[in-house]
């Protein structure tokens, strides 16, 4: 299952090389939010570092709509979705490797924001930068795991239907909160609890994690 993700991952990110234009338009939606929150500061004035972290995963939220839906867009013509469920490797390894690719885009597009934020909304390094990396990491693969289900959802529907996407929101609520709360600390706010809400965003990964396995199936048939 792990080889077969891997391969799907890299096609998947090949293929986003090749078509630049995709990730360049996730990362400039979460450019532009930072920059807007930037206009309500006077000149001189700094985001409080709660508030700072707070916009940094809202981009990123946005960011990762585009991204699964561009990630299951490149098999929405000519039947490519059916050859890769027609293929004799489980299902799930398409969720895997659809979520693998997109942890590595997210990751890209967050590796502006964080100098964006810093620039724009006035923030430096705090006492628990070293968490926040950490929890950057677990906080996009949590987001990668119920993106890449919604994604599967999603794809192929029009209309309400397309909603979808966007539903995940009040879904990745807590993992949201633990990002911004330790994001806090690492743009130089109070480092309280760091350790229980990186402990909180680990459960909700493998909660989701959980679930996505059985559910994925479903969720991704060859119906449009």
């Amino acid at each position: 299952m792990l080889k077969a993700a891997l391969i799907i991952a890299r096609k998947d990110l090949r293929l986003t090389a090749e078509r630049s234009a995709g990730l360049a338009q996730a990362a400039a939606l979460g450019l532009l939010l930072i920059f807007l929150f930037s206009l309500s500061l006077v000149p001189g004035q700094r985001m409080s570092a709660q508030g700072a972290a707070a916009v940094f995963w809202m981009a990123s939220a946005f960011c990762q709509v585009i991204i699964f839906g561009m990630l299951y867009g490149y098999e929405g013509n000519k039947g490519q979705k059916q050859g890769l469920l027609l293929a004799p490797i489980p299902v799930q390894s398409i969720w895997l490797g659809k979520a693998l690719a997109g942890i590595a885009m997210l990751a890209c597009a967050q590796a502006l924001f964080i100098p964006a934020a810093v620039i724009f909304l006035g923030q430096e390094p705090g006492p628990a930068w070293k968490a926040g990396l950490a929890v950057i990491l677990i906080c996009d693969t949590g987001i990668a795991v119920a993106g890449s289900l919604t994604g599967a959802l999603a794809h192929g529907q029009t209309g309400k239907e397309s909603l979808l996407s966007i539903l995940v929101f009040p879904l990745l609520a807590p993992l949201f909160l633990g990002g911004i709360r330790v994001g806090s600390s690492a743009f130089g706010g109070s480092d309280e609890a760091t350790g229980d809400w990186l402990g909180i965003c680990l459960a909700f990964d493998a909660v989701f994690t959980a679930a996505a396995l059985p559910l994925f199936p479903f969720a991704y048939s060859t119906d449009e």
